[in-house]
């Protein structure tokens, strides 16, 4: 297994998430269309929220992975946070994700105060699901026909993790 490093996203990181978007295994697992633009990227990646931290993992420096943390902006939900994860399918099972998922967890736990963070996942992708228990994350509940993929319908499980007592 390589050395993963973990950073906050930079500007010049978004052609590296463009590419890791693009890729069919990648946009499929999540909400994003297929084909993503630069152009597209560039304005996500550039025009970030107060509310949403973004960090890569890199791998000899190339990013190879990406997590975006949304905390709530409102006000009796700024306990929560929720996340989106992706990772270059060259790199799956070399623990980027895992490196990911512990830097998001103490970025939450340790900084900014987060008691739940939550998520959604496709019913089908058996490996999410897996990283996401690992990391204590259970399933809450599902919501069927969740979303549009490759011209059909598709469940979601909604999973939350409660910060454990100190």
């Amino acid at each position: 297994m390589a050395d993963v490093t973990i950073r906050h996203l930079e500007p010049d990181d978004y052609p590296a998430v463009q590419q890791i978007y693009a890729q069919p295994q990648v946009y499929a697992g999540t909400l994003q269309m297929p084909l993503p633009s630069l152009d597209l990227w560039a304005k996500r990646l550039i025009n970030m929220s107060e509310w949403r931290k973004r960090l890569v993992a890199c791998m000899a420096e190339q990013v190879v992975g990406l997590i975006t943390i949304d905390s709530n902006d409102r006000e009796r939900r700024r306990h929560v946070a929720s996340f989106g994860i992706v990772v270059d399918p060259a790199y799956t099972g070399q623990g980027v994700g895992s490196a990911l998922m512990a830097a998001m967890i103490d970025l939450c736990d340790n900084w900014l105060n987060m008691h739940r963070i939550e998520l959604t996942v496709f019913v089908d992708n058996a490996a999410a699901i897996a990283l996401y228990r690992k990391f204590g994350f259970e399933v809450e509940g599902t919501s069927r026909d969740f979303a549009f993929r490759e011209g059909r319908y598709v469940d979601v499980h909604h999973m939350g993790r409660i910060r454990p007592a100190a």
